[in-house]
């Protein structure tokens, strides 16, 4: 709604401190405002998961090429005096030169096996040429398509050569050999990861860039030309898989100082903590932690993989730490291939950032092939400098004195840091840096349940967190909790798996394989748990749910006060015997369709949604049928057409794909039924109600249809070759002649106008003129005469239902339950008429199925029915088209509609098992989405404050915005408060105009049937949000949204208000009185009844009987006193009390009235009055508990209008007479208001309605010519 921005800041809206505190439009409740009216039943669309590692692998082999030459410097290498000599931490010149390099070659395999202790090593120490090749041939062969790893220490020979090639010794180590970068490619192959600690070993790395850029070239010459020695070779294995980590630039010499290692980079690949340790207490900033020595630190206590210890702990820190780093610099895709694909490669990945952070202090750049972007500066380091800092500075006191040791306070605070995000950050902001950290907490006891909470309010912000989280790696981690026993912890957990498994079903199936169900399952049966939700759709979930008796857990929690664990209970009943019949068995023996029964009359429309879903799943199961089964399908069925004129189009949706599984399952029995139905409506002449309104094309008031969303909104044609086949749909009138065209002629949506009938049909074969003539045919006729079907009854029964759904006033419910027409009724007339079966070009035919089997299939050969009247549809049917091939056996006009025909030369294979067939297709095509979009609900924030509770958000200053424009206006009004109304119109279109302007704002179709007519109209949420209700004289009820502001209306609900209304000319049609207090909405007219709804339910709540054989002409409550006064077409005016039982709820009637009560008011004060206006003008005022009228007022004659002013003392009546007058209470005329002639005259017609403004003292007339007339009692200044 757009503000006026005079109005906003006029002084007017700086209101006193009483009218701020005026919370009536605060107190209001909202009608049809929940999701399910606002947004389509439909899944959430699926994210791209790019988490899962396709290409999963793991480091099998691990080649250790060590080029010391213990004791012999190489030639272009001149050292510093003192200079490193550490080799994996062994002087090498402590021990002999043989001895030394066998124990440097021990202590690189012992620690590359702490990151990968199940690899195969192979150590190659001061090797040959022959040796190397040897030794990675041997490698890669028994690798296979694993990785190896290549580690390279050249120390000892010189530094690679810019050509492209590394260093090792002859046999007798009297000269250095060269060997190329490309013949190591060869040898090793793909994939594999190459560790290079030497000088200048950035060379290697750009070599092996430009080796395999050669590889790539040669290969695509030798796949053009065949003669190319390669061509004739097996292709070698892209290099793009190969990761390089080399220790310094190109241009660079690894560091000398004597305080590091020789092996500084291989150090921090490998030892990273004692590097790290070492090389902190090198920094000054470790003078601040006194008593800690380069010996003290050799003696920190603990084990690397034991968190309980110091040296544990500080490894675990260091991961949380690196990963980190890693996830918050590195693109996503890298960081999954470097940091969660394989197990040794994200340990060496995760040091070579300590690497890059200790050797660029000594001027050293350590190179990477994927190049990573720098992160020796992030600060992150800052909080691993302060957890070494801690941990160090306890050392002396536990090494000496034997102190307990204080675990560090990292992730404790890194949580915090975490939970500062969520709570203060903004909307659209960066992902928070701890989420790694976050996961790395989960394997600690002392903080898995806070850290399990805060993971919880992370996913809870919408699908991308998900995603986020999977992308770090949380799955794994989340899985493996399920093996714990702690209740605490399983509230929490079970709301992460809903919020995973929404966003990323797949994961089903992992959690299926690791016997993860079974917690769930074991929490579902915890009477002592809080709410839990269980989602079963995957093939292997539904045999493991029933070993795990999940049928008898749920059917015992059918009753649970939780709407959303009964809605969903319910789901999963219907997914796991969704097409299992050992789970269907198995709920018969437990009743569980019976115990369903009671979620049908659920107040939750979402709840008897989802107990439909499950009783059309049970009885939509396609195993063979018995007598025993078969009767429980039809006690369902029954069951299940309760639901009929259910006010939630959500449940009658879901209705109809329920029965049209009962369809497919007894279609030879629905077969049977149709035709006779269709036999039944051509010999049943139906004559068309009369319509009183005038033609469309003879009306000049009535604008062209303008196009809308037809889908979603109304039956309504959006094109110009839709709008043509809805023309050729119609039916001949009864002259023969054409039908004036209106919108009321369209027989279908769009969106529904293909693929009916056979898969390849483009029309309807049943129109929608033909279904609704259909059902009201079935309403007058007995239908006796069928025969051949068992429990026809029930079969009938059900088919009427399709029928009424058919036609139901909500386009996407009749949408479906046409298909299920239409698909029987094609089915039905091919069985009945000769056909022509192709088969592979050979002569074959296929013969009908028996009333016992499932039904024959529609084959995907058959031509598309033209449209036919409703007259013409059953007297013949077109013939199929030849193709070419010879017309097969002409069936007997005389045979039995059933009858086998004759055997052919291949008889054609039994169709029900035909996959391609017309059963398989109709299923595929009925959903409603249900169970995805309750899925949806888990995606979706569900902690969040809604928006119109948040003070700060649009919506609600909106709201606050509307509800101080409303203040002032009753302020001014003398704070009198009310409800705006809207009168009637008998029309098919709904027009809004400004009227201070003289502007028409909008207009639309209703969408009502061509004989229908708008007899109601109501604003809901009047106060706020405003939707329009509109009320037609077939019963039906239609809500709209967006309908003046210039955008398509929306059509938000729609249901069968009132049953079995005929639409007459001389009946009052529908009225309607609406509560917004209470959010009930009183419905009655053409019938015998008072139909009270709840629209928070969307359910009927009540029938109040008139006891009067006349209909009800208007409706007016008083939710303070639960009264309702009606005036009928008796004259009489009778008052109910809704509270009292159906025998005893009419508490008084008033017969002073002779003649038609045009109006029945009950005013809403404590000692209100009721007023009533007849035809003949007489104004009558009742006291409640006095039998006779207390005042009478004598008006004009003809009366066909009257509005009485919610605020004023002021009624207005309208007449025929083209006469209008406005009294006061005390009949006191006011004002007349005459029809002019004259040049300057104003023009009035018939009066056909009239409506004061709820506050101001102003008077719209409408007229039987089309014209609006809008009086004040303020003249107008021009």
């Amino acid at each position: 709604m757009k503000m006026d921005s005079e109005l906003l800041h006029s002084p007017a809206m700086c209101l006193a401190e009483e009218e701020e505190a005026d919370t009536s439009d605060w107190n209001l409740p909202l009608a049809f405002m929940k999701k399910r009216h606002s947004e389509k039943i439909e899944g959430s669309k699926a994210l791209a998961q790019s988490w899962r590692m396709k290409d999963r692998m793991k480091t099998v082999s691990v080649a250790l090429v060590l080029c010391l030459n213990v004791g012999v410097d190489p030639p272009d290498v001149v050292k510093t005096s003192p200079c490193a000599r550490l080799e994996c931490w062994i002087d090498p010149l402590s021990m002999s030169p043989q001895k030394a390099l066998e124990t440097i070659g021990a202590n690189l395999q012992k620690q590359y096996e702490n990151w990968q202790p199940r690899a195969r090593y192979k150590q190659s120490l001061d090797p040959t040429v022959d040796e190397v090749k040897k030794l990675c041939t041997s490698l890669r062969r028994n690798a296979k398509e694993e990785r190896v790893l290549f580690h390279y220490n050249g120390h000892g020979v010189p530094r690679p050569t810019v050509n492209g090639e590394i260093w090792v010794f002859n046999k007798n180590y009297t000269q250095y050999i060269p060997l190329s970068v490309y013949d190591l490619q060869t040898w090793m192959g793909s994939p594999s990861i190459f560790v290079y600690d030497c000088s200048n070993a950035g060379i290697i790395v750009k070599s092996f860039k430009q080796f395999a850029l050669q590889r790539e070239q040669e290969l695509e010459v030798a796949a053009i030309n065949p003669n190319h020695p390669l061509a004739q070779m097996p292709l070698p294995p892209s290099m793009k898989n190969c990761i390089q980590l080399a220790a310094c630039e190109a241009s660079e010499l690894l560091p000398m100082n004597p305080d590091l290692p020789a092996d500084l980079f291989t150090s921090c690949l490998t030892t990273p903590i004692k590097i790290a340790l070492r090389w902190f207490c090198m920094q000054k900033s470790a003078k601040l932690v006194p008593g800690v020595t380069l010996d003290l630190i050799e003696k920190i206590p603990g084990r690397l993989n034991d968190r309980r210890t110091p040296l544990g702990e500080l490894n675990w820190i260091f991961t949380a730490i690196t990963d980190t780093i890693a996830w918050n610099v590195l693109p996503r895709d890298l960081f999954q291939k470097l940091f969660r694909q394989d197990l040794l490669v994200a340990s060496l990945f995760r040091n070579f950032l300590l690497a890059e952070r200790i050797m660029r202090s000594y001027n050293c750049t350590p190179v990477s092939s994927p190049r990573l972007p720098p992160t020796y500066m992030h600060a992150m380091w800052q909080a691993w400098d302060l957890a070494v800092d801690i941990c160090l500075s306890q050392l002396p006191t536990i090494i000496e004195e034997g102190t307990a040791f204080r675990h560090s306070p990292f992730f404790a605070e890194q949580l915090t840091a975490f939970q500062v995000w969520l709570t203060m950050g903004v909307e659209n902001r960066n992902p928070p840096e701890q989420l790694p950290i976050v996961l790395q907490v989960l394997l600690s006891q002392v903080h898995r349940l806070r850290a399990l909470d805060l993971l919880g309010r992370f996913l809870d912000l919408g699908p991308w967190a998900v995603s986020l989280a999977l992308s770090v790696g949380i799955f794994p981690y989340v899985l493996k909790l399920l093996q714990s026993s702690a209740r605490e912890l399983r509230p929490l957990l079970v709301f992460i798996w809903a919020k995973i498994l929404a966003v990323d079903s797949s994961c089903q199936a992992d959690l299926v394989k690791d016997n993860g169900h079974k917690y769930f399952l074991s929490v579902l049966a915890d009477p002592y748990m809080p709410v839990s939700i269980t989602q079963s759709e995957h093939e292997k979930t539904e045999s493991a749910c029933l070993q795990g008796n999940l049928i008898a857990i749920c059917l015992e929690q059918l009753s649970d006060p939780h709407p959303l664990l009964r809605q969903w209970v319910a789901i999963c009943l219907g997914r796991i015997w969704q097409n299992f019949d050992s789970a269907r068995w198995c709920g018969v023996r437990d009743s569980a369709h019976e115990k369903l029964y009671s979620l049908l009359s659920d107040p939750i429309p979402e709840v008897r949604c989802a107990a439909v879903f499950a009783l059309g799943t049970f009885v939509g199961n396609s195993a063979e049928r018995t007598d025993h089964s078969t009767t429980i399908d039809h006690n369902v069925a029954m069951m299940l057409a309760q639901l009929i004129n259910d006010g939630s189009p959500v449940v009658r949706k879901e209705l109809v794909v329920a029965l049209s599984h009962l369809v497919v399952q007894y279609e030879s029995n629905f077969c049977t039924v149709a035709l006779q139905f269709m036999e039944e409506e051509k010999n049943y002449p139906v004559p068309s109600p009369p319509c009183n309104l005038t033609p469309v094309r003879d009306s000049p008031a009535i604008p062209r249809l303008r196009s809308v969303n037809s889908y979603t909104n109304i039956r309504a044609a959006t094109t110009a070759r839709n709008l043509n086949k809805s023309l050729q749909n119609l039916n001949l009138n009864e002259e023969g002649g054409p039908v004036t065209f209106s919108p009321g002629n369209l027989s279908t949506s769009s969106s529904a106008s293909s693929t009916l009938g056979s898969p390849d049909n483009d029309e309807y074969i049943l129109s929608f003129e033909t279904i609704d003539k259909m059902r009201r045919v079935s309403s007058y006729s007995s239908l006796n005469s069928l025969i051949g079907v068992s429990f026809n009854s029930v079969y009938t029964q059900i088919w009427r239902v399709l029928l009424h759904l058919a036609a139901d006033p909500f386009p996407e419910v009749s949408d479906l339950a046409m298909k299920v027409l239409n698909s029987i009724a094609y089915k039905a007339t091919m069985n009945a008429r000769p056909q022509r079966i192709l088969d592979s070009g050979s002569l074959t035919q296929s013969a009908p199925a028996s009333p016992t089997s499932k039904g024959a299939h529609i084959h995907q050969w058959f031509s598309p029915m033209p449209s036919a009247s409703s007259s013409s549809l059953t007297n013949e049917v077109p013939k199929p088209p030849t193709r070419g091939a010879p017309h097969s056996h002409q069936f007997p006009r005389t045979r039995k509609m059933f009858d086998k025909g004759p055997s052919g030369s291949e008889q054609a294979g039994d169709d029900a098992d035909d996959p391609g067939g017309h059963k398989a297709y109709m299923n595929a095509n009925l959903s409603t989405g249900l169970c995805d979009w309750s899925a949806k609900y888990f995606a979706q924030p569900v902690m969040k404050i809604p928006e119109e509770h948040d003070v700060e958000s649009q919506v609600r200053k909106e709201r606050e915005w509307r509800f101080l424009r409303n203040a002032r206006v009753r302020k001014q009004s003398q704070r009198i408060t009310s409800t705006p109304s809207t009168p009637a119109s008998p029309c098919v279109f709904c027009s809004f105009w400004d009227w201070e302007k003289a502007e028409r704002l909008d207009y639309f179709y209703n969408g009502n049937p061509r004989y229908t007519r708008i007899t109601a109209m109501e604003y809901l949420n009047g106060h706020d949000y405003s939707l329009l209700l509109t009320a037609t004289d077939d019963g039906a009820l239609r809500i709209w949204k967006n309908f003046a502001d210039q955008r398509n209306p929306e059509m938000v609900t729609a249901w069968q208000g009132l049953s079995d209304m005929l639409p007459t000319t001389r009946g009052a049609g529908m009225v309607v009185d609406w509560e917004q207090e209470t959010g009930l909405l009183m419905t009655s007219g053409d019938v015998r009844v008072i139909r009270i709804w709840d629209t928070e339910r969307e359910m009927k709540v009540q029938d109040i009987p008139t006891g009067a054989d006349s209909c009800v002409t208007c409706l007016s409550c008083d939710s303070q006193r639960s009264l309702i006064a009606a005036g009928l077409g008796d004259g009489s005016v009778r008052l109910y009390d809704r509270r009292m039982g159906a025998n005893e709820c009419r508490v008084m009637t008033y017969r002073e009235h002779s003649s038609w009560v045009v109006k029945a008011h009950l005013q809403k004060q404590t000692d209100g009055k009721i007023i009533s206006v007849s035809v003949d003008g007489d104004v009558r005022f009742f006291e409640l508990r006095s039998p006779d009228s207390v005042n009478v007022l004598q008006t004009v004659k003809g009366l066909t209008a009257l509005d009485i002013h919610p605020q004023a003392n002021l009624f207005a009546c309208g007449s025929m007479n083209q006469f209008i007058a406005v009294y006061n209470s005390n009949g006191d005329v006011i004002s007349n208001i005459k029809y002019y002639d004259g040049f300057m005259g104003q023009r009035i017609g018939a009066i056909s309605c009239l409506a004061f403004h709820p506050y101001w003292p102003h008077l719209a007339v409408g007229s039987n010519d089309y014209y609006m007339s809008i009086y004040s009692a303020e003249k107008r200044l021009r």
